[in-house]
């Protein structure tokens, strides 16, 4: 996941509050349930030690909520009265609304496997040409459409020899058509940045559009079985989306595992437990950081300074660094400041394996 929106919750100093609001629970009256919940979650930080500027600018944007109801819910982050970033959430998020009053942002939640988010290109294809459609968990709308050459397309059924240069024309019109679609559909791939490209129509149409692509992209295409205006299409895209976020975890954790066996030099490219974690961030070494959301570790106090690379495990240690200012902080929440700020990505696992990764974090590393 790349984790550059996330730099503006960086630029200024904490304590911060993370706010996660679960809207998927729509009862008939939104605004008096966004109500409640804004109340709730304004008194919860004000427990916690939140100033009241910032607990009433997190209720204030709950409130707002009911003018543009998310489908899965909304994170907000705040500090000094002002909610400085509300990204969608690509999920419900687990448990509920929740509210965190920290020195640090609570960022590890947008990690989870859904939050992954793939967006996804649509193709509803005929032999007339493609209507686009743009696709994410939180998003969908139209991204275009091509229109092919508009006769002949359809064969005759006739198989006199008269007929023969008919035929001839139409499977021309077809791969013309084929051949435009597959143009389009590269150019809004790259536009869009999309990491699935979904076929829907016959499969024959499909595949010669497929067969058109450029191979960089073709491994980004996936077919559905049910085509436009089945009621089980929407269901197909979704299990499309979510089978790229597996396999990429699976890709990412087999890496991960290869890593750890050290080279001819002694050194291993990637690092599991939590000293070692620390000191690769204070090294600006971390390039992907994994997380298994329900790992121990994630909860463990560290010790930060005012700068992202300023933290340890014992605070004499940040002393020894120079650093005179210390407070402590959840170990996840620290380790996504260091990711954001050194360019790295992170990635949750969605499905936890308690052998790998036993205290719920690792990274693969860079050599300065």
């Amino acid at each position: 996941m790349d984790l550059a929106y996330l730099h503006p919750l960086y630029e200024h100093p904490g304590p911060w509050a993370s706010v996660y609001v679960d809207t998927s629970r729509h009862a008939e009256d939104t605004a008096h349930a966004l109500h409640l919940t804004a109340a709730a979650m304004a008194r919860e930080l004000a427990g916690q030690g939140a100033d009241d500027a910032t607990c009433r600018a997190v209720e204030g944007a709950i409130e707002d909520l009911r003018h543009s109801p998310d489908r899965y819910g909304r994170a907000l982050f705040a500090r000094a009265g002002e909610v400085v970033l509300d990204p969608v959430l690509a999920q419900a998020p687990p448990g509920g609304s929740t509210a965190h009053w920290a020195p640090l942002p609570r960022t590890t939640p947008l990690l989870e496997p859904a939050g992954e988010n793939p967006v996804c290109v649509v193709a509803y294809v005929n032999r007339k040409g493609a209507d686009f459609e743009l696709r994410s968990a939180v998003e969908r709308r139209p991204a275009g459409a091509v229109a092919g050459r508009q006769w002949p397309v359809h064969r005759t059924s006739s198989v006199d020899w008269s007929e023969r240069h008919f035929q001839l024309k139409v499977e021309n019109t077809w791969e013309h058509n084929a051949a435009e679609i597959a143009d389009a559909l590269t150019v809004c791939q790259e536009e869009s940045g999309a990491d699935l490209l979904v076929l829907v129509g016959e499969r024959r149409e499909c595949r010669e559009v497929h067969d058109r692509l450029p191979q960089r992209i073709k491994d980004l295409v996936a077919e559905t079985e049910h085509g436009t205006g089945s009621r089980l299409l929407d269901d197909d895209v979704e299990q499309i989306r979510t089978d790229h976020v597996r396999r990429r975890a699976e890709a990412e954790l087999e890496r991960f595992l290869g890593a750890r066996t050290p080279d001819e030099g002694g050194r291993a490219a990637a690092v599991e437990s939590l000293p070692e974690l620390v000191a690769a961030a204070r090294e600006h070494r971390i390039a992907e950081l994994l997380i298994r959301p329900e790992g121990p570790d994630l909860h463990r106090d560290v010790w930060i300074g005012e700068e992202p690379d300023q933290l340890a495990t014992r605070r004499t240690e940040l002393k020894i660094l120079g650093e005179q200012n210390s407070w402590a902080a959840r170990a996840d929440d620290a380790l996504m400041r260091a990711a954001v700020t050194t360019d790295a990505t992170a990635l949750a696992l969605p499905e936890p394996r308690d052998e790998v990764l036993p205290g719920g974090m690792g990274a693969l590393l860079r050599w300065k």
